[in-house]
């Protein structure tokens, strides 16, 4: 049973990051401290500076050669499971692709930074701490990075489709977005570039031509070229020989997802998107770090080390007082529907191993950024920071038993 010293210890670890919320909330809604563009700065200081710090910190101080493989494991078993049943789900039409990585998002990435480690930490002590990053790791890392994909997917299938109704959606696997990335999107050239040239084989190649739209905002050989060899059938003559083997050659485009030179475009674009975000460097970074200096215990430099800290220790709050903002910001807490509501809130506490904790907040940026289902995810960064604490205290208090 919890105790009044551990409950004590929870409120010590938590009380201070709803206040910092809080405060960040009246200073929108209720005193007009901040206009929304100023919101918008410090939403984007938090997210360039301070929370990769903190990351950084975390990562960089966790032994990389002590780590509980077994927990590691299981928290990978879990989203692995929920990402089978997604796309099991997805597959048979059970769910639309934008529901079943939303899904994924809800049910496996959980606010395992900012709230996560404080917040076990004052339960189980200082191991908990490790475990938490550990999980950070991973998350950073892998987790955050397959998301990442899931949504160029969707994406570029979005893109695709809009252009050639006649294709596949399951064959999709082209495309970028000009919105998210800075850059205009890579597109397949309309019907009426391609072309259908005679060959000396009594065949038909067509080509397709995979262009940026705007040239001069990426290298010249951005722009591909893709050569489809088509069988011509030599009883046909005249204008029926070129409309069939054109219908042939149409309908050979959907055999394109599955070419190498497609597949490389789509993992360009992940690969844009993830030397764009900060968290990925610092990341990584403390990773290599943590390699080296458990290695042959090598200390940081006191320059470097006091450098970084006078940015991650507020790095805590920063985030917090990022979230309230955010939250005040919202026309109103619940802009989902119930329904969703109640679905989204039921993968979260309910499916994950970590329910107790909110949503990740990346989660949130990755779905308003490639608009899929943003308001849903925003509820449960909302929702699940509102309730994530009498949640938690309920969990404690029955595991304790």
């Amino acid at each position: 049973m919890i105790t009044g010293a551990e409950f004590y210890n929870v409120m010590v670890a938590v009380v201070p990051l709803y206040v910092a919320m809080i405060l960040a909330y009246g200073s929108v809604r209720w005193w007009a401290i901040f206009s929304p563009e100023q919101c918008t700065g410090i939403n984007r200081f938090v997210a360039v500076f301070a929370v990769p710090l903190l990351s950084f910190h975390f990562i960089a101080s966790n032994d990389p050669y002590n780590m509980n493989v077994r927990f590691v494991a299981a928290d990978s078993l879990q989203k692995i499971i929920v990402l089978f049943a997604a796309a099991i789900s997805y597959a048979r039409g059970g769910a639309t692709l934008d529901w079943a990585i939303s899904a994924f998002s809800l049910a496996t990435l959980p606010n395992t930074l900012v709230v996560g480690i404080p917040l076990l930490t004052a339960m189980y002590g200082d191991f908990s701490a490790s475990l938490m990053v550990q999980i950070v790791v991973l998350q950073c890392v892998v987790w955050y990075t397959l998301l990442l994909f899931l949504y160029e997917y969707r994406a570029a299938q979005a893109l695709l489709l809009a252009r050639h109704p006649g294709f596949d959606a399951g064959s999709v696997v082209a495309g970028d977005r000009s919105a998210s990335s800075g850059c205009h999107a890579s597109t397949i050239a309309p019907a009426d570039e391609m072309s259908v040239t005679s060959s000396p084989q009594n065949s038909k190649e067509l080509h397709m031509f995979v262009r940026n739209e705007d040239a001069s905002s990426v290298p010249h050989d951005a722009s591909k070229e893709i050569r489809l060899t088509v069988s011509s059938p030599i009883a046909e003559s005249g204008g029926g020989e070129e409309r069939s083997s054109s219908s042939t050659a149409m309908g050979s485009l959907q055999e394109i997802p599955k070419t190498m030179g497609l597949t490389k475009m789509i993992l360009i674009m992940v690969w844009k998107k993830l030397i764009q975000n900060p968290n990925t460097y610092s990341s990584l970074v403390g990773m290599v770090w943590s390699l080296i200096s458990f290695r042959w215990h090598i200390g940081m430099p006191i320059i470097v080390e006091k450098s970084i800290s006078i940015l991650s220790d507020a790095g805590l709050g920063m985030a917090m007082f990022s979230i309230g903002l955010f939250m005040a910001l919202q026309p109103k807490t619940v802009s989902c529907g119930r329904s969703a509501t109640i679905f989204s809130m039921a993968m979260r506490f309910i499916t994950g191993p970590m329910a107790a904790l909110p949503q990740g907040i990346v989660t949130f940026v990755f779905a308003k950024d490639y608009e899929v289902l943003p308001t849903v995810l925003s509820t449960g960064v909302i929702f699940g920071m509102l309730i994530a604490l009498p949640i938690t205290l309920l969990y404690y208090i029955v595991l304790g038993m």
